[in-house]
């Protein structure tokens, strides 16, 4: 039996204590083939061998042993390795003391001597099921975290950028409710939608490097001040690229002011070459920026935003996406009023 949830299968251990040569090596010849097992002659040996060996999927030990007993042996087990399984082999004049070590915890279940070669193999077969469902139950509590964690960050960096440029005051968040909404009616799901979910709302990150004063000045930039703003996507890239490489989001980011045609920032890049989240933001940004007061115009409106993505579609912006867009303004009554109630739900 192997371990295949990582890149490469790794053999798992089973760890085998008895006093009794003969018993350990009956055993060891009886688990060969399906596991790598270990073996230890007494409670002393085993807490060596669990040191320098483990971890250990499961430990089966005899109870009565010189010296330390199985008992002894599975509490410590139980605290320097909590996940490993332990069972324990009792004879039947020692029933009281495994079940008072099964009440307590120390063990996961316990046999009774002498026990038949096929049933040790099926409840070592059963206790290394459990180690399986604990290995999973603590990759899902530390994912749990993380996406906690996740969703603090995400929360604080897009406060940032909207405590340093008032104007920006919701706009990523409405700007990620609509693509999200946009990306739901184009079949997206899970990952991508939680991929596009982060991006939406960290897309202007980048601005945290734009000085304050250019980002809240009234009137026309002069070039050389627009080409420091427009860094802002790269900069968002530069902060986000050591996520996961299999996440885009720092990608997304990066190409949320690209262009089907090329002409968009700060890379240029052809159409084909957009991500496919950056088309969507691409499209939700313009519609909100344009319908959002700036410090060198009034808003624009909807209309005004609806007849831009119109006139540039499939030019500037993604054919479907902004087709998707407009439909979900003029004939299902989208208003950028409507934020997700799960736009902060990193659970799913």
């Amino acid at each position: 039996m192997t371990d295949q949830k990582g890149a490469e299968a790794t053999p798992v251990r089973v760890l085998i204590v008895d006093d009794d040569q003969n018993t350990l090596e009956s055993v060891s010849r009886l688990l060969r083939g399906d596991v790598e097992t270990f073996t230890a002659v007494g409670g002393a040996e085993a807490l060596e061998v669990l040191d320098s060996c483990g971890p250990f999927a499961v430990i089966v030990s005899d109870l009565k042993m010189p010296g330390m007993d199985g008992i002894e042996l599975l509490s410590r087990v139980q605290r320097c390795a909590p996940d490993t399984v332990r069972v324990l082999l009792t004879g039947h004049a020692d029933m009281q003391a495994a079940i008072d070590a099964a009440n307590l915890g120390y063990v996961y279940r316990f046999l009774t001597k002498p026990c038949p070669p096929e049933v040790l193999r099926l409840e070592i077969k059963n206790a290394l099921g459990h180690a399986d469902l604990l290995r999973d139950q603590r990759e899902l509590a530390v994912l749990k975290r993380c996406k906690v964690l996740l969703e603090g960050v995400v929360r604080g960096f897009s406060s940032l950028v909207e405590a340093r440029d008032p104007y920006l005051a919701g706009h990523q968040q409405r700007v990620t409710a609509l693509a999200l909404t946009i990306g739901q009616e184009m079949g997206l799901t899970g990952d991508d939608l939680e991929t596009l979910r982060v991006a939406g709302l960290l897309h202007d990150i980048g601005k945290v490097y734009v000085p304050t004063d250019l980002l809240s000045r009234p009137g026309i930039l002069r070039q050389e001040e627009l080409s420091v703003i427009q860094m802002h996507p790269e900069v968002g890239y530069e902060i986000l690229k050591h996520l996961d490489q299999d996440w885009p989001v720092a990608v997304i980011v990066r190409q949320h002011h690209e262009r089907m045609d090329g002409s968009g920032y700060p890379q240029g890049l052809d159409g084909r070459f957009i991500a496919q989240g950056a088309r969507i933001l691409a499209v939700a940004d313009v519609v909100d920026a344009m319908c959002s007061q700036r410090p060198y115009r009034s808003s624009l409106g909807i209309t005004k935003a609806l007849e831009e993505i119109e006139r540039n579609r499939g030019r500037l912006y993604d054919e479907r996406v902004a087709g998707i867009c407009l439909e979900l303004f003029r004939k299902r009554g989208y208003s950028l009023t409507e934020l997700s109630q799960n736009l902060w739900d990193f659970s799913n």
